[in-house]
């Protein structure tokens, strides 16, 4: 295929959860050749675009025969499993949801396996949050808590803070003090102008301790005493403090932490203004709990099993599969970006996968139904890390649209139950 370049404006880009909408895509015979202004996460999520548009596994390949097929094998398991992988609009998560809510089946996300811990705190005692935006006009202080953003969320920096000039910080990265905490073998940026270092086992009672010299109590050891007053110091000096943090925590990380920085930041808030950024992982996860709390109430382990939503976060999508409790899954988005723990987990439960690139998938999945990417060939809305909502713009066409075919297979689930 040929045709002469355009150049699409604004696009906006999911490799991370900063989701960048100041992408210009270059397309030129129907395929990506450049994303202008992406960082090279950006520019590996974006690609050239190209999908396959296959129908594999079943009794047919046509569209509808498949989807009468999905339609029986998930009514006729006993326990079904809807599973909102990355990757999807929050319009086609939420006709997931409303398959799930037919099906009367367990719907969850990458969520439960990778960010609950930060969620379940925030719903215990509230969290003091702010948009990026907010972040870059006012914030004079940044702590980077054991993240560097340079690794995984590569432009946080450059358009939100400590680089950009703010309304409140004309100076920009000059009039900007930037704190790493590394805590083992998580450091922050190589670039701060404060480090403090410790052990993962200091850790809980480095934060016990901040917060207790927060309100002029003293906590601790005389070594840890010392860099505690520091930083201290330096946050109640601040006009307005940022903590850093990365909410999707590798498996090592002490599941104390994000309750932990939650509290910290409420306590710096009796003493000057701040608030917790939490980054999330791109392919609008954020959307999947936006959506699911907006049409159940919850963000993640959703049970509709009795016919109404219920919140089991004690018992999600790893518990259940790991002891068997689900029977069939519908995995709907990239199975590719699967928590690896789950896609472990999913061996030997019949899969069916509908996504980008479903044909390709290394699930043993029966059926695969292949469709577009969200903000490539699919247009809607996503969540940015700080829940801001953002247009995606269809870039090149789709082989099938996602929420069309959820819509489509409610159809079917409807007519093999004799409800159509």
């Amino acid at each position: 295929m040929s045709g002469a370049a355009r150049v699409q404006e604004h696009a906006t880009c999911l490799g991370c959860g900063c989701t960048c909408d100041d992408i210009a895509v270059v397309i030129e015979g129907g395929r990506i050749t450049d994303a202008r202004n992406a960082c090279a996460l950006g520019l590996r999520w974006f690609g050239d675009g190209s999908l396959p548009g296959a129908v594999l596994g079943g009794r047919s390949s046509a569209i509808e025969d498949a989807l009468s097929e999905i339609a029986t094998v998930m009514r006729s398991a006993r326990a079904p499993l809807v599973f909102l992988a990355p990757d999807l609009t929050s319009e086609a998560q939420r006709a997931a949801i409303a398959v799930a809510d037919q099906l009367r089946a367990f719907v969850d996300s990458a969520t439960s396996t990778t960010a609950s811990e930060g969620i379940l705190a925030a719903q215990r005692r509230g969290r003091a949050s702010a948009t990026l935006g907010e972040i870059r006009n006012r914030a004079d202080v940044i702590v980077f808590w054991a993240v560097d953003p340079r690794l995984t969320y590569p432009r946080l920096q450059s358009r939100y803070a400590p680089d950009p000039v703010g309304v409140h910080v004309p100076k920009g990265r000059g009039g900007r003090t930037v704190i790493a905490v590394d805590v083992g073998a998580q450091r922050g940026p190589d670039d701060a102008d404060v480090r403090i270092q410790m052990t993962a086992q200091d850790e809980k009672l480095f934060i016990a301790s901040l917060r207790a010299s927060l309100g002029g109590r003293t906590v601790g050891d005389p070594p840890i005493v010392a860099r505690v007053n520091e930083l201290a110091g330096r946050l109640t000096r601040a006009k307005y403090a940022v903590i850093v943090t990365d909410a999707e925590s590798p498996p090592d990380v002490p599941s104390m932490r994000a309750d932990a920085l939650i509290a910290l930041t409420q306590s710096l808030n009796a003493t000057t203004r701040g608030s917790l950024c939490t980054l999330r992982a791109g392919g609008n996860r954020n959307g999947a709990d936006t959506t699911l709390t907006w049409q159940t109430g919850f963000p993640m382990a959703v049970d509709f099993s009795r016919g109404v939503p219920r919140y089991t976060p004690e018992d999600a999508t790893l518990a259940r599969l790991r002891r068997g409790a689900v029977d069939a899954a519908l995995v709907v988005g990239s199975s590719g970006a699967l928590p690896p723990a789950v896609a472990a987990a999913l061996e030997g439960v019949r899969t069916i996968v509908i996504g980008p690139r479903a044909s390709e998938s290394a699930l043993d999945a029966t059926i695969r139904i292949d469709t577009g990417v969200a903000g490539i060939h699919e247009s809607g809305i996503a969540f940015r890390t700080d829940d801001v909502p953002l247009p995606l713009r269809a870039l090149l066409p789709t082989p099938r649209d996602t929420a069309s075919l959820l819509r489509a297979l409610g159809t079917a689930i409807a007519a093999s139950r004799g409800d159509a």
